[in-house]
């Protein structure tokens, strides 16, 4: 049987499995044990098997940083490993699904995934991981000329892979499991907003579930709402309007493992290294769970006109301090008293005191009474322009 091999190009590999509660491992980098057979290599413009030379996992540093001032965080405790396939499997809502690992460095998730399933493996795949070389999180970048490994379009990883489109009323046909890199966490999750509200790069197959470990500072963000003023920002606002968040797991920064450049491993005392600040605090990490909402698009809010509400939600938390009344009036033409008078709500409370669904009905509200072909029309103009 293969599993992700060292001495792939860095960045991501994929790995394919089949079978009930089927896996594929996307990684920065690739893994191996001593000996486990070679698996496959595929590149970006050649998606025919190449054979990998037979390596151990200490023989390559090809799943270290590639920057001397780069590092990266991974999975090394077995029993965490064993504690998050327990977790999938209880989450999982078919027995068919098919999961991508992100990031699996070292293996040890790899490894847990692969004894999970290693019958069905065996049957379906002759007992043999073909793995593509790419990045899932530089995945479909939104400005580019020609794309060069380890960047990758959707739509050809999603094809090698045999995995169709389905309708957005349909149950997830693909989950995630990964880690986010730390230094563009938050870059990442904008990034993943504007493909899921857009419904483009991997949600443009359907409601892709996300299962990933991520800072507890950012998680904190992420499900912030009004009792949370100092926390409460945009990306809340649109995170929870899209998706259900559950809190899958909490583990300390203890349990993984953050390699140098020079293939060192750094001791971790439930600090995030990666995090570069003057005074270290403790800090763990929260595997969630991201599953799009069925009912996230409706009439008024759409694929077409979400940046108008990105915009919005910017500019409302650009002035926070403002009262509810305060914003209508800036949204000129709008009727703000036909707007708060709908939505049953009193002019002068302050925005921030709106919970993210009542943002989402803003916006509706907004687009009912069919003012909003003018609104904010400049401002969006001015900002795709610049």
């Amino acid at each position: 049987m293969s599993v992700p091999v060292a001495g792939l190009p860095r960045r991501l590999a994929l790995s394919a499995l089949a079978g009930a509660g089927r896996f594929c491992a996307l990684g920065s980098g690739g893994t191996r044990w001593r000996g486990v057979p070679a698996g496959h290599r595929r590149g970006l413009a050649d998606l025919q098997p190449k054979r990998v030379p037979r390596q151990g996992f200490k023989d390559s540093d090809s799943w270290l940083p590639k920057y001397r001032s780069e590092r990266k965080s991974y999975i090394t405790n077995p029993n965490l490993a064993t504690t998050l396939v327990r977790i999938l499997k209880e989450e999982a809502k078919s027995p068919d699904q098919l999961f991508l690992e992100c990031n699996p460095g070292p293996g040890i998730l790899t490894q847990a995934l692969l004894e999970s399933k290693a019958k069905s493996l065996q049957k379906k795949m002759n007992g043999k991981l073909e793995v593509v070389y790419c990045d899932f999180f530089k995945m479909d970048p939104r400005n580019f000329g020609i794309v060069k490994p380890p960047i990758m379009i959707s739509e050809t990883l999603f094809r090698h892979l045999g995995i169709e489109a389905v309708p957005w009323s349909k149950d997830t046909p693909l989950r995630v499991v990964g880690i986010f890199p730390s230094k563009n966490e938050k870059k990442i999750l904008w990034k993943l907003l504007y493909d899921l509200y857009s419904s483009t790069s991997i949600f443009s197959y359907g409601r892709v579930e996300l299962n990933m470990f991520i800072t507890e500072k950012e998680y904190e963000k992420l499900v912030a709402n009004p009792q949370n003023p100092h926390l409460y920002q945009a990306l809340s606002v649109l995170w929870q309007v899209a998706c259900n968040i559950k809190l899958l797991h909490v583990e300390p920064w203890s349990s993984f493992g953050v390699y140098r450049h020079s293939g060192g491993q750094e001791k971790v005392k439930n600090k995030n290294p990666l995090v570069q600040t003057d005074k270290q605090v403790e800090e763990n990490m929260c595997l969630i769970q991201l599953t799009p909402l069925e009912n996230l698009f409706t009439e008024n809010l759409t694929s077409v006109n979400y940046d108008i509400f990105f915009h919005m939600l910017k500019q409302c938390f650009m002035k926070r301090n403002f009262r509810l009344m305060d914003h209508l009036q800036l949204l000129s033409p709008v009727n703000a008293t036909a707007i708060l008078k709908e939505m049953g709500k009193h002019g002068d409370m302050k925005i921030t005191d709106l919970y993210p669904q009542d943002f989402k009905q803003l916006f509706e509200t907004i687009e009912y009474f069919k003012e909003s072909c003018r609104w904010l029309f400049d401002d969006c103009m001015e900002e795709m322009i610049v």
